[in-house]
């Protein structure tokens, strides 16, 4: 059995005549691949050969992938496997690439020479050497191993598997907390690079949790994300919503650290990318969920200016940064200052009742929260204000679709609360679309 691959090449000719009749009858070149140097499992021309135990060779990435999703017998010989340790097939390779090279005038490029992924021996070797330059404060020799780690990384998924699974992330971040303890300033590019590493280590254990959750940690990542470069925020950031995720206890060690709120706001003032945006929101999510310390930070959230960053993100931003977006906002409404921004702002309405129904099911429970936070929470003179101008952006007709194709219990009472509080200034007015256009609204800046 062999596979064809089909390659057209058109001659050149001496004068535009020629040369459109060599591109009308271009030859069609058909190129055989010998079926040896095919994976058995995916049928394309093998990249990185290794052998099983069975004797049967296999591209490593997708035998990789077999065993991966929990099957023990080879493909081919349904043998079940006595061992799942992959042998490099150098001769094959070798075959592969000379064939590769030897077809190299029908645009066959030669696979490269596969670099031999990393075992868990070695990330167990390096972490122990880590481990040891931490204890003697050797900070060029961390740094050379940290980079070592990082470069795996780089170099295929399966490395970045092999460094998760034995034990890495308690190791650098037991190594993060002692030299940021010592100085962050003096070693501030180890530190750096660790988060860059950190940043895809996941999940970390409880040992590594509370060493980076630890109050000299997170004062070390709110230091980067004031004074670092744009690539070791980004990083900071996300560890530190990968903290707040796993742990949401560590929001209280954030009390006592100051520049939290700021940093994370100039993420979302300045964006550095919408992964570093969202890991932003998510993090103030968390911080102003409720609980004992949620006020404060909501009250220094709402001095920065969040309320009218939110309603910009939500114009135009994609899906899962709008759901969080949506979440913060209804969280910050839990506070007297966040609803009285909120009503100031004339994206807020037309907003919560466009976006509602239009991005996922998530957003729309917090659109609906909120509307029910402003409604209940508005002052005497402010309350028929706020119904007139949500019935005015379409809020009725929304709450009541909302109703008929279905929500959760919780947001199906609030729904109905809102929709007769609408009704009774609804008569009032002649209800308006909500796909209105917002160019004739002012904006706050």
């Amino acid at each position: 059995m062999i596979l064809s691959w089909r390659t057209r090449r058109g001659s050149r000719g001496g004068d535009n005549k020629s040369s459109k009749e060599s591109l009308n009858s271009s030859l069609e070149t058909e190129i055989m691949i010998p079926t040896h140097f095919r994976c058995p499992i995916s049928l394309d021309l093998m990249k990185d050969p290794v052998t099983l135990c069975t004797g049967i060779t296999y591209d490593r990435e997708s035998i990789e992938k077999w065993i991966d999703s929990g099957n023990q017998t080879c493909p081919v010989t349904n043998q079940v496997l006595t061992s799942f340790e992959q042998i490099p097939n150098h001769s094959i390779r070798k075959m592969i690439q000379d064939w590769c090279v030897n077809n190299r005038s029908n645009g066959i490029e030669r696979i490269p020479t596969p670099r031999v992924p990393v075992s868990p021996y070695e990330i167990s070797e390096i972490c122990s050497r880590i481990a040891v330059a931490t204890r003697c404060g050797d900070y060029k020799r961390c740094l050379e191993l940290v980079r070592k780690i990082k470069a795996w990384g780089k170099e295929s998924e399966r490395n970045k598997r092999c460094v998760v699974n034995n034990g890495t992330g308690c190791v650098l971040s037991n190594s993060f907390h002692c030299f940021a303890s010592v100085s962050i300033e003096k070693h501030v590019g180890l530190l750096g690079e660790m988060l860059s590493v950190l940043t895809w280590i996941s999940p970390i254990d409880e040992e590594g949790i509370s060493k980076l959750g630890s109050a000299v940690s997170l004062n070390c990542m709110v230091w980067v994300l004031n004074n670092g470069d744009l690539s070791a925020r980004r990083n900071a950031v996300l560890v530190l919503k990968q903290l707040l995720s796993s742990d949401q206890r560590r929001v209280d060690t954030l009390v006592d650290i100051q520049g939290i709120c700021e940093a994370l706001v100039n993420i979302i003032r300045e964006p550095i990318c919408p992964k570093a945006t969202k890991a932003s929101l998510t993090a103030i999510f968390y911080m102003i969920s409720p609980s004992p310390t949620s006020v404060g930070f909501t009250s220094r959230f709402v001095e920065l200016g969040l309320v009218s960053m939110i309603l910009e993100i939500l114009v135009d931003a994609e899906k899962s940064i709008c759901e969080r977006a949506f979440g913060v906002l209804a969280y910050i409404c839990d506070c007297k200052e966040g609803r009285e921004e909120a009503y100031k702002n004339a994206l807020t309405m037309p907003l919560l009742v466009k976006k509602m129904l239009r991005i996922s099911e998530m957003a729309t429970e917090f659109a609906v929260l909120t509307l029910w936070k402003l409604f209940k929470n508005a002052k005497r003179d402010e309350h028929e204000d706020v119904l007139v101008e949500a019935i005015q952006a379409g809020a009725f007709q929304k709450l009541l679709v909302l109703l008929q194709v279905g929500c959760g219990e919780s947001i199906k009472e609030k729904a109905t609360e809102l929709l007769k509080l609408l009704n009774l200034q609804r008569d009032k007015l002649d209800c308006v679309d909500s796909s209105m256009d917002f160019k004739y609204l002012k904006r706050p800046f």
